[in-house]
């Protein structure tokens, strides 16, 4: 899995170069890279299996509060609009908005609430394999 990952890493890696010395408007910006999510915790190891890559766009309506869950898989997204606040059963909390980048906790209770007043946004990149789910909840 981990060599699927870095292989596709490099992939893009390079085809933005070839296209970056042939166009001058292309630009790549890191929203996010670490081994940590973002509560400070180190990310687990992949696990051995058929990889799987599962891509969400959450939409959650002001006011919305998700129900308590946690992830088994590493995970990590994009606030696309809005605002969201994250929080841990153990009382860490984030708050992201619209342009903020979020790799996220595994394997620890957590829930998000839009505290905001228009409808929050987030698509989200789930690393996983064919016989993981991707959330579960309390």
């Amino acid at each position: 899995m981990k060599k699927l990952i870095f292989g596709i890493f490099v992939s893009l890696l390079l085809t933005s170069q070839v296209f970056a010395e042939s166009t001058s408007d292309i630009r790549v910006d890191v929203l996010a890279k670490s081994s940590y999510s973002w509560d400070n915790s180190l990310l687990t190891e992949f696990t051995k299996g058929t990889p799987e890559i599962t891509i969400l766009r959450i939409f959650i309506p002001p006011g919305a509060v998700l129900p308590m869950h946690k992830h088994p898989v590493i995970n990590a997204g994009v606030m696309i609009n809005g605002e969201l606040t994250v929080f841990t059963e153990d009382k860490k909390t984030l708050h992201l908005k619209a342009g903020d980048a979020i790799i996220e906790v595994v394997n620890k209770w957590h829930y998000g609430k839009n505290e905001g007043n228009k409808t929050a946004e987030i698509i989200i990149f789930y690393a996983s394999t064919t016989d993981m789910p991707i959330t579960l909840k309390k």
